[in-house]
């Protein structure tokens, strides 16, 4: 699994997380959240940039990302291949 970014925020009251992109991301992508406790992993259904559906980002963005599960800030996220 290769490391695209790490989550900056959650917000529990719609279930966003904020991700800082360190490599490409695309909808239709699985994910792992990791944070060294909890772990689980997603399909990216659609991400957003400053409320702007967006079909995929790159390295230095900051999307909105739909989550399934609570996820802690600090939380690494990875590629599965």
């Amino acid at each position: 699994m290769k490391k695209i970014g790490k989550v900056t925020h959650y917000y529990g009251g719609i279930g966003v997380a904020i991700i800082e992109l360190s490599g490409k991301l695309s909808a239709g992508d699985k994910v792992k959240f990791s944070d060294g406790k909890n772990e689980f992993e997603q399909t990216i259904e659609s991400m957003q940039i400053e409320h702007e559906n967006i079909p995929s980002a790159k390295k230095g963005d900051m999307i909105g990302v739909k989550v399934d599960q609570k996820v802690n800030e600090g939380a690494e996220v990875s590629l599965v291949k």
